[in-house]
Formats: structure tokens, C-alpha cells, sequence
């Protein structure tokens, strides 16, 4: 089949790469010249494990093309995937203007039937509005869809190519058709595909991803509650956990949760809850929690140096939102260290693939400083706080680190160390719900 993929961020190239895998033609198109030049060349924009093998290897054996131009992208292609950015805009609602501006282009140059798939987050009633939009400018048949992704950053790569489930919202039987043929691959293995109406899709997405919030922040406040009466939260943990009704994902505590997709799509699903005349309260606490979740160490650490760390040194492990990914939008690792600058300490930060994204935003400085290597930023520091669970960080010369720093603290804001374990090497713990 013959598939185009118009935006070529984290979304779409996974998922031009990943149709390219199972023998399609894909042409990924966008309109940043420095990025579809590099992409040519076998340079992978983004972190994402096992994404420039796949790539590489479709692009030598010719499925896998990049352009800048539109028209030519869309031409052949039976399948037009929408990839663009939906930002969060200022009253909280996802910015369409990017999706509705391709649409509108689109409309103008197809010369014959395609079948349109809204593959952003975007608002319940989008795919209305892009129908509405093919009806005014075109004749030609036009099949809007809207197909959510659910890709988890640091194993997007394999969601794509192993998906636990995907989700079809069309009314066409037709493009309902198509798009069962092009995922069939993917779902050998009996996994399900769910077709629903458009709308149901929509809001699918933002449910899934407003319920994860939910439970991050849940445990959040469980820890916080841990803290106030002495209990550990990683006991409660396990207990509430090995609940059939509850599972064991998702209920790790700790610094609060950032990304691309959780803070913007919990504002989204409010933001549509309220044009509609409804109030949704758990969400709006769901943000008021995480709010707070992100200031929870600096305040440990404040309490630990009764209020003044000015002229203190810390050693941070931990820049992206999470592991194995570069991504820094909304980490909480930004908060923590403005916070503390704004206090008088110097940070040296290291991160094992997120430094140079995050020197765009926060540039050296007398007060930030980065190291490529973790112990390297143990130098001359006082203390250190763990902000990113990386599995680099899991494991450290903890001899070493205790002689290395001068105050014996660590401040874990992801509880990946046993404080028990910490303590026998002559160091101070602090856990977020841990005793």
C-alpha cells in the first residue's frame, strides 16, 4: 500500500518506519528542510531505542522516502496519516491550526479518493470539522479516520509493531476496510483492533492517557500521606498492587510526571469538558497534585538545610521526563533546577541522552553546569538528586558516592535506591514516601 505520513516528529516517523517494516511504500513528509535533509542522510532527529535501525534499513531498500513537498507526498498515497502538532494553547484547549491548515492544502491538490486518518491527539468533533473542510473545497470522495496512537516514549519502536490493542473510528465501511489491510501485520498474534465512531476514538485517547495521570498522581499523594505517618509507600505498593483490579503499573511514585502527551492532554480533556458544559473535577485535581508533586523535593531539600542552600553544590542525575528519551517538555527536572538556582545552589546535571535538548532551554551558567558522565557530576558536590530513573543510575559505586559528596545526602525522587542499603554506606535518604 501506498502511505503517506505528513509530520515527521516522534509520531510520524514511527509510524512511516514502522508501515515501511511491513513491506509498504511511505513517504514522510515535512516542511523542515534541516530535518528531512538529515533524515535522508540516516540521522534520527529524536532518541527513541531501535528507531534508526528500522529507518536505515527502509530507507537502503527504498519504502521508506522523505520531502519537504506536500503535493508530491500526497499524490500516490491511498493513505494520508496526520502527524502534525496539537500544542496545548493558553486557555488549555489543543491547537488545531496546524492540522487544519494541512487539511486545507490537502483538499486543494488530491485529484482522486483517499482516505484521511487524524493519527494527532486531537479534540473530540475534529474529524467533523476535517470532513466539513474536504466538503467545502473538494468533489473528490474523501474517508476521514481517526486511528489514536499509543506509543510509550522509550518503546515506541516496539508499540507500534506489537500494539496491545488499535483503535479505527470511521463511519465508511470502505476506509474501515483499508485500514484493517494496513494494521493486519501488526495483530497476528490475536491482538484486537476496536472500529468505533469517530468520536468515541477521539476521546479514547485522552481517557487512556487522563487515566495514567490519574494513577501517577494518586500514588503521589499516597506517598505524601506516607511521608506525614512514617509508613513506605513502596509496602503499600506491593499491597494495593497485587490487586487483580488494580495492577502494578503506574503506581510508582515520584517527582510528578511531564512529556508530550500527559500535562497537554488532561488540560485538552478539560478544556472539552467544559465547552460542553461539564466540570471535571478529578482531572483539575489531577493537575493541582502534579503542580505540587514537582516541588516536593526541592522542599525535602530546603527542610534538610533548614531553608538555605545558597552556595551548596548539587549533583542532578536525570533531565528527560523519563528514561530513554531525550524529551524535556514538562520534566520535572526543569522545575527542580530553577528552583533551586532561584535559591542560591549550583546544579551539575547529567543525563545520559538529554543534555543537549535541555542547554537549548536552560544554557550553562555560573550556577548550571552539565557532565556527560554521572560520577563526573558527583565533583565537589554536597548532595545528590536522582530526578529520572534511568538504569544507569540504578546501580552506582555507592563507596564512591559516598566519599564523593561532602554532605552525604542523596534525594531520591524516584525511589530506585533501598534505603536500607543507602544508610549501611554511611548515607543520608530521602525518598519520596519512604521511612
Amino acid at each position: 500500500m501506498n502511505v503517506a505520513i505528513v509530520g515527521t516528529g516522534y509520531v510520524g516517523l514511527v509510524t512511516g518506519a514502522g508501515f515501511a517494516e511491513t513491506g509498504n511504500n511511505v513517504i514522510c513528509m515535512d516542511i523542515v528542510q534541516e530535518k528531512i535533509d538529515a533524515l535522508k542522510k540516516g540521522i534520527i532527529p529524536i532518541y527513541e531505542p531501535g528507531l534508526e535501525e528500522i529507518v536505515k534499513f527502509n530507507v537502503a531498500e527504498g519504502r521508506l522516502v522523505f520531502t519537504t513537498d506536500l503535493k508530491e507526498a500526497v499524490a500516490s498515497a491511498q493513505v494520508i496519516f496526520l502527524a502534525l502538532p496539537t500544542p496545548q494553547g493558553a486557555d488549555g484547549a489543543a491547537d488545531l491550526s496546524r492540522v487544519m491548515s494541512v487539511v486545507k492544502q490537502i483538499a486543494q491538490i488530491i485529484t482522486e479518493p483517499k482516505v484521511i486518518v487524524n493519527k494527532s491527539t486531537v479534540p473530540v468533533g475534529t474529524a467533523e470539522k476535517v470532513k466539513a473542510i474536504f466538503e467545502q473545497e473538494t468533489k473528490i470522495k474523501v474517508d476521514v479516520v481517526s486511528n489514536p496512537e499509543f506509543l510509550k516514549e522509550g518503546a515506541a519502536v516496539q508499540d507500534f509493531l506489537k500494539p496491545d490493542r488499535i483503535v479505527i473510528g470511521s463511519s465508511s465501511p470502505e476506509a474501515i476496510e483499508v485500514m484493517q489491510e494496513l494494521y493486519e501485520p501488526f495483530v497476528r498474534t490475536g491482538n484486537p483492533i476496536y472500529i468505533m465512531d469517530e468520536k468515541s476514538a477521539e476521546i479514547t485517547k485522552y481517557a487512556a492517557n487522563a487515566m495514567l495521570a490519574l494513577r501517577i498522581s494518586f500514588m503521589n499523594e499516597i506517598a505524601n500521606i506516607c511521608d506525614a505517618v512514617g509508613a513506605d509507600v513502596d509496602s503499600v505498593r506491593k499491597g494495593i498492587g497485587s490487586d487483580g483490579r488494580i495492577g502494578q503499573q503506574f503506581l510508582f511514585p515520584g517527582v510528578g510526571f511531564g512529556g508530550s502527551c500527559f500535562p497537554k492532554d488532561v488540560s485538552a480533556i478539560i478544556k472539552t469538558a467544559a465547552e460542553n458544559n461539564y466540570e471535571f473535577k478529578t482531572l483539575k485535581a489531577v493537575q493541582e497534585v502534579n503542580y505540587k508533586q514537582k516541588k516536593v523535593l526541592v522542599e525535602k531539600i530546603l527542610a534538610h538545610y533548614n531553608g538555605s542552600i545558597s552556595g551548596k553544590i548539587f549533583a542532578l542525575w536525570g533531565l528527560s521526563f523519563k528514561p530513554k528519551t531525550d524529551d524535556i517538555r514538562d520534566a520535572p527536572s526543569i522545575e527542580i533546577i530553577n528552583s533551586l538556582i532561584s535559591h542560591g545552589a549550583k546544579i551539575q546535571a547529567s543525563d545520559p541522552v538529554a543534555i543537549a535538548v535541555t542547554m537549548k532551554i536552560l544554557p550553562e551558567s555560573d550556577q548550571l553546569k552539565y557532565c556527560r558522565k554521572n560520577m563526573t557530576a558527583l565533583e565537589g558536590a554536597d548532595a545528590l538528586i536522582v530526578v529520572t530513573e534511568w538504569n544507569e543510575f540504578r546501580n552506582p559505586d555507592f563507596n564512591l558516592l559516598s566519599s564523593s559528596l561532602k554532605d552525604k545526602v542523596i534525594f531520591d525522587g524516584r525511589n530506585i535506591y533501598d534505603p536500607e542499603k543507602i544508610r549501611e554506606h554511611g548515607l543520608i535518604y530521602y525518598g519520596i514516601g519512604r521511612r
